[in-house]
């Protein structure tokens, strides 16, 4: 049996991506067989074709996130049986591909409520949205957070789950049509990337600062959001759009109040079978109760250098996925 996959056989730009058919090796212990419906688009598939992130080994697929229908299993497999509706976050690199061999502990059973598409282009960003706002950082009622790519995939929910919880949120976005949609979605307050926010920020919190920050953005944005955290205040560093942070000096933690820094990565928060399912299940639960996945662009699997070159343009807004 053959699955059609994209892949890199080196590093570099959207242009690095071949597709091509692959033979699948028959699955075995708790293996299974997932026939994608959908795949996540995610910015950390980039770090692994540019190299910020090295793969295991080249040439290699791309993607760990999809959603679809269990058609084989292995023989020590005991959570799912063929014909099950499941998705996945954690899975090794290739989910962009028809097939996708899954771990059973990687695997979440995915409601009938919940479509494939809103699972592929919802179930990483909200996961991580969730853990952001509720395990990382714990922002209460009337607390103030300042959240970098407001109007992505991740911001997206982000804004949605704070104005839920009365947290207010500044949006941190780079148009005003992004602010506009923030706004929309329950942000408190938007402000343009280009702009002097930092001093926006203290008098929107009444020279306060924000008491979380969440920086998805990295090396450029390091000191900006150092300006904007509050008095014991906490910086959320989860991504590296720019580049990773470097030389972080703790006597500025100290200088700018005795602000606590942190580096989460989800897949620590979801590591084990028990942890991924309940998280997922807050998750279902939030968007049956009207948490909004917006898919801004869903392309076919052929085009994934097309997906990556939108994601890297900043102009998508919502979540990208591709169709195999």
């Amino acid at each position: 049996m053959k699955t059609l996959k994209v892949y890199i056989n080196h590093h570099g730009g959207p242009e690095a991506l071949r597709l091509g058919d692959t033979a699948i090796d028959a699955i075995t212990g708790t293996e299974v067989l997932v026939r994608n419906h959908a795949i996540g688009v995610n910015y950390i598939d980039t770090y692994f074709r540019s190299g910020l992130y090295p793969p295991p080994a080249l040439p290699s697929g791309l993607g760990t996130e999809g959603a679809g229908v269990v058609i084989a299993v292995g023989a020590d497999v005991h959570d799912f049986v063929v014909g099950d509706r499941v998705a996945y976050v954690q899975s090794a690199l290739g989910a962009y591909s028809t097939y996708h061999v899954v771990d059973q502990a990687k695997l979440v059973p995915l409601p009938a409520d919940i479509s494939f598409d809103i699972a592929a282009g919802g179930l990483l960003k909200g996961l991580t949205a969730v853990a952001l706002l509720t395990r990382v950082a714990a922002p209460t009622r009337d607390d103030t957070v300042l959240f970098y790519a407001a109007a992505g995939g991740v911001g997206s929910l982000a804004c949605q789950l704070a104005a839920r919880r009365d947290i207010k949120l500044i949006g941190v976005v780079s148009s005003t049509a992004k602010a506009d949609l923030i706004c929309n979605l329950g942000a408190a307050h938007a402000v343009l990337a280009d702009s002097d926010f930092t001093s926006t920020v203290r008098v929107l919190t009444h020279g306060k600062g924000a008491n979380v920050v969440y920086d998805s953005v990295g090396r450029t944005t390091w000191s900006k959001s150092l300006a904007s955290v509050s008095r014991l205040g906490h910086i959320v560093s989860f991504g590296n759009a720019s580049g990773p942070v470097e030389g972080v000096n703790l006597a500025d933690l100290a200088k700018a109040g005795s602000v606590t820094v942190s580096r989460p990565i989800l897949f620590d928060y979801i590591a084990d079978a028990r942890s991924l399912r309940s998280l997922a299940a807050e998750l279902f639960d939030e968007i049956r109760h009207g948490l909004q996945v917006r898919i801004g662009a869903c392309l076919p699997l052929e085009q994934a250098a097309d997906a990556h070159r939108l994601l890297e343009s900043r102009s998508s807004t919502g979540s990208v996925i591709l169709r195999p």
